[in-house]
């Protein structure tokens, strides 16, 4: 009788935890916030938006901190080949948003990014990372 108590426990508890999963819609929105410019940190985020962006799912690229520096034509020795990337992806249908709080605390000018990069305000940040059905992740 014990064993059967504990079989049925241990079913419940797998069962449970199967129902419970969360799994994205084929064409959910993925919402990344990128916070450092880390080469090889940044080379998998902009790898993984790209391939999601692939699959169908609207992709915002948030560059918040460090990750701002992505995004400046300031910074293109340093991040070239991140520069290029981010640039199709904008192309490819992406959004990139930079945080404005961030450039100001850290010297970049809207004037200095690159096309297609869009600095956030809260209606522009909010309507991404609020948007029905959107996964985030954070880098």
């Amino acid at each position: 009788m014990q064993f059967t108590k504990s079989l049925l426990l241990v079913l419940a508890l797998i069962t449970g935890g199967l129902s419970g999963q969360v799994l994205a819609g084929e064409k959910d929105p993925l919402f990344i916030g990128l916070s450092q410019d880390s080469a090889n940190r940044v080379s998998h985020v902009l790898h993984f938006a790209d391939l999601q962006l692939k699959r169908g799912h609207p992709v915002t690229l948030w560059l918040n901190e460090g990750g701002i520096f992505l995004a400046s034509q300031k910074h293109a020795e340093k991040h070239a080949d991140h520069q290029k990337t981010l640039t199709k992806l904008v192309n490819d249908g992406a959004t990139v948003l930079v945080c404005r709080y961030c450039m100001k605390q850290l010297g970049v000018e809207s004037s200095e990014l690159l096309p297609g990069m869009q600095v956030g305000n809260p209606d522009l940040v909010g309507g991404a990372l609020f948007r029905e059905g959107t996964r985030t992740l954070t880098w």
